[in-house]
């Protein structure tokens, strides 16, 4: 195990949520003082959730801080060059090239698919489905995790033929297909302009956040998969985390950004490519996002549903299957990156653990007067 910083002490953790509410309430009063956080994370802590992080197979835990490196962790062989996959993390990246597009005007979020995919005009069902229901996932397309895989030849068209399970708009349904025909939506849009989902891609989100071009898992129709594929260090993938803490700078604006951080009726967790906590608190329902996600669509319930209840409220996560993790916590300053390699792991337990001591000795201190 690497330790870049911490004495590597042992602490164990029991707070109690009269103490993580008072916490969060001054952290919201510094914020908007306009200070840099205060609220610093204690070494034992970070050594703590690092060994909890590679007892469950972690390759890899970053944590930057006002602006700064504060912690890293790379057990065993690992290194901080090592580059690791992250899964649905990719769906990110797409997003942000959807929104730099409305920005210039290539497309509206709002408007309706068929606008553009003519063969769905004459299909009742789907021609009403805007950009943004495929965007966050309440299209109603049948999911077809099968597209994924290099099997199919050609998944847009695949994916376009798929029908409708839900009315469009009313269930969240996670899946590849809603951002295929995202691509093949993109394609036809940027066509007109002599360009390409990819080379936008690049040209707009990746080179701006000092990134190359990434492994796009290609069919044989040469369509790029959009929903995983990219391979990323942790200060790579923390990136998009100073982009989030930075209101959408150097890609977006503020206004823009906001609009994959909010949920939908169907969601309220996840807006577009990332998860938000906004309903955290001690009635919200603490949940595992990849052990709901492998149920049915059908069988998972989004009621009431936060990542992590005791955490900020205006955390925002990306989120890829094995436990790969960005977590940004706006009100703390606060970006965290855990990479692994697909073992059992609990995302409340990580944070309370990582966040634990700040949290305690805050109660202990009281409030001043």
């Amino acid at each position: 195990m690497v330790f870049v910083c911490g004495d590597g002490r042992q602490v164990s953790l029991q707070l109690h949520q009269t103490a993580l509410a008072f916490v969060w309430m001054l952290m919201t009063f510094a914020l908007v003082a306009g200070n840099e956080s205060t609220f610093a994370l204690e070494a034992v802590s970070m050594n703590a959730a690092a060994e909890y992080s590679a007892a469950r197979r972690g390759v890899a835990l970053l944590v930057i801080q006002n602006g700064k490196t504060i912690f890293e962790s790379y057990p065993g062989p690992h290194s901080a060059q090592e580059t690791h996959r992250i899964y649905s993390g990719t769906k990110g990246f797409w997003v942000l090239a959807a929104l730099a597009a409305e920005a210039e005007g290539i497309l509206k979020l709002n408007e309706r698919v068929a606008d553009t995919i003519q063969e769905w005009r004459s299909e009742d069902r789907k021609k009403h489905i805007t950009i943004r229901q495929l965007l966050d996932f309440t299209s109603g397309l049948e999911p077809m995790s099968l597209l994924h895989g290099d099997t199919v030849p050609d998944r847009n068209a695949v994916a376009l033929r798929l029908p409708i399970v839900a009315t469009p708009g009313e269930r969240f349904i996670y899946g590849p297909s809603s951002l295929q025909v995202f691509d093949e939506l993109f394609r036809r849009k940027l066509a007109f302009y002599g360009d390409t989902p990819t080379q936008y891609l690049e040209r707009k989100v990746l080179r701006p956040l000092g990134l190359g071009p990434q492994e796009y898992k290609r069919d044989r129709a040469g369509n790029p998969l959009l929903a995983a594929g990219f391979r990323l260090t942790a200060e790579q993938w923390s990136r998009i985390g100073r982009l989030i803490l930075n209101g959408g700078a150097p890609i977006l604006s503020r206004p823009s950004l906001s609009e994959c951080l909010r949920g939908t009726k169907a969601n309220p967790a996840f807006g577009m490519g990332f998860w938000n906590n906004r309903s955290a608190g001690p009635n919200a329902r603490e949940f595992d996002i990849e052990e709901m996600l492998e149920r049915d669509w059908w069988e998972q319930d989004w009621r009431d549903t936060c990542l992590w209840r005791d955490a900020p409220a205006d955390t925002i996560a990306s989120v890829g299957s094995g436990y790969q993790r960005l977590i940004v916590i706006p009100s703390m300053d606060l970006i965290i990156v855990r990479l692994g390699k697909n073992a059992r792991f609990s995302d409340g337990e990580f944070l309370r653990i990582l966040l634990g001591t700040r949290l305690y000795q805050a109660r202990a201190s009281g409030p001043a007067g």
